[in-house]
């Protein structure tokens, strides 16, 4: 695994003769240390089509100072970057391979920027000795490695926050260096400038005509790219095992295929059907390890809010004990998928579909006429669904259209999302109706899948000789939660069903 830190940093326009102004006076600090000059040697890597800068992400092989090797960033907020470090290697460490896949995919990764500075290190101290923040002065020599071979320098001024730092210290830091005549650079990055300095010239674009007002179909594939490159970003996150991180992906799976089943009549079902199915897979696939990070927290949840004096027995070592074994299996099958053949091919038809999108005639049409036909169109089927819900007596049928209500809830509510640009405050609405639908539902069903599961582990227990009260009391409860959530489904559709509600979004 790869060492991490989190960089957070602010970068100033300098000059040859530009000096550092006396950062001793900046609140906190107490002494500035000068550590010398290093010379840095950086090369960094991008498909020829620099996938990785258009995401801002940078990969690079550098030599010298104290941390020599590869170093691969990702971005996190304005000035704020992750960045994971591997050993100094000849080739690229199998590590960031998987990372950037999503990214790469079969396309190479070549040498496009080299970049030589000579780095005038300033530490910034407190009176115990401990580092605040490293200022530095950097004069840089870029060199172009693919078309064109342009060169640029310029130098800069960087100030680093120190690990576990408060960032409001860069805020006193570059009052200091404002009231100098320092400004921020225009460039978030060395690599960015680099990169616009030393690009060839291109001939200038005709002068395009007036704007067209966007279509239908314009808003339906905005929301497309913008899920589709949701899942493309959030994979290295799940990869690392970052928090919520295989959420939000899954998330990002179900919005697009439902965006692609709900607007059939503006994109050719012949052509998004087959990528539905595969995206139906993909969140199949991701809900193994994000549908036991739910369970496993909800009976945590529960089992936390009983007194001490019924839990009886080992429960909680037999519950992490289950965690461990479920959890774990779940995690590597989901790296295994996303190294997989069919989920690069997923991502290339998802990059196909875009380019070339299998428009029908329904996609020339304004959107605020096209878009709420599809949204109501959803609405019906939820419609359906909750009334059959709600008509049965309580047991399994009705838990299983309960579960069914709540896909089809969901599926409005992503609708209504993506329509929300053209359609503005009615569609949010809409959809802030349907979450809540949703969400009553999606309790219900939490509560049904864990009941399976307490079942399970009150048999285990049994069969080792332990007392089984507990697991059966967390039964009950999650039993009784059901209830409560079937008794407040006919109030919650009722304001979701409203005419008034639907009307508005017809406009």
């Amino acid at each position: 695994m790869a060492d991490s830190k989190r960089e957070i940093e602010r970068k100033y326009e300098a000059t040859a003769d530009t000096r550092l102004p006396d950062l001793s006076r900046v609140a906190g600090v107490f002494t500035v240390a000068h550590r010398g000059v290093t010379e840095l040697d950086a090369v960094y890597y991008d498909t020829e089509d620099l996938r990785l800068a258009a995401d801002s992400l940078t990969l690079r092989r550098r030599t010298g100072g104290s941390d020599a090797g590869w170093h691969l960033k990702f971005p996190v907020a304005s000035g704020i970057r992750d960045e994971l470090r591997e050993p100094l290697s000849d080739t690229l460490p199998p590590s960031f391979a998987g990372l950037l896949r999503s990214r790469v995919r079969d396309r190479g990764l070549v040498p496009v920027v080299r970049l030589v500075s000579a780095r005038d290190v300033h530490h910034l101290l407190d009176a115990e000795g401990a580092l605040l923040a490293e200022v530095s002065v950097d004069r840089v020599r870029a060199e172009r490695l693919t078309a064109g071979a342009g060169t640029a320098a310029w130098t800069e001024i960087e100030a680093e926050l120190a690990d576990d730092g408060d960032p409001a210290f860069l805020d006193a830091v570059e009052r200091r260096l404002r009231k100098a005549g320092i400004r921020p650079s225009a460039s978030p990055s060395k690599l960015s400038r680099a990169l616009a300095e030393t690009e060839p010239k291109r001939k200038e674009s005709p002068a395009e005509g007036p704007r067209k007002k966007p279509t239908a179909g314009d808003h339906v594939l905005a929301y497309i790219r913008h899920q589709t490159e949701a899942i493309v970003a959030l994979d290295p996150a799940v990869r690392r095992g970052l928090p919520d991180s295989v959420h939000q992906m899954r998330v990002a799976t179900r919005r697009l295929r439902s965006a692609l089943r709900t607007y059939r009549r503006i994109l050719d079902r012949h052509v998004t059907d087959p990528v539905g199915a595969e995206l139906k897979w993909l969140a199949a696939e991701l809900g193994i390890d994000r549908d036991q990070e739910v369970l496993d927290a909800r009976l945590r949840a529960r089992l936390a809010e009983l007194p001490g004096t019924l839990v009886l027995g080992p429960v909680r070592g037999r519950l992490r004990i289950w965690s461990a074994a479920t959890r774990g299996g779940s995690r590597r099958r989901t790296v295994a998928v996303l190294d997989g053949k069919r989920y690069l091919a997923l991502l290339e038809s998802l990059d196909a579909l875009l380019a070339g999108p299998p428009l029908l005639p329904a996609a020339a049409r304004a959107p605020g006429r096209e878009l709420p036909r599809a949204v109501l169109k959803d609405y019906g089927r939820l419609a359906d669904r909750a009334g059959r819900a709600l008509e049965l007596p309580p047991g399994h049928d009705r838990d299983l259209a309960v579960h069914e209500a709540r896909k089809a809830a969901k599926r409005v509510r992503y609708a209504a999302e993506a329509a929300r640009p053209a359609l503005g405050k009615p569609a949010k609405r809409f959809a802030k109706r349907m979450k809540a639908v949703q969400s009553l539902l999606g309790d219900h069903q939490d509560s049904v899948v864990a009941r399976e599961t307490l079942r399970t582990l009150a048999v285990q227990a049994h069969a080792a000789g332990e007392p089984a009260f507990t697991w059966g009391l967390l039964y009950g409860r999650e039993e009784a939660i059901a209830a409560a959530r079937e008794r407040e489904l006919p109030e919650v559709w009722r304001r979701a069903s409203r005419p008034r509600l639907r009307a508005a979004l017809e406009g």
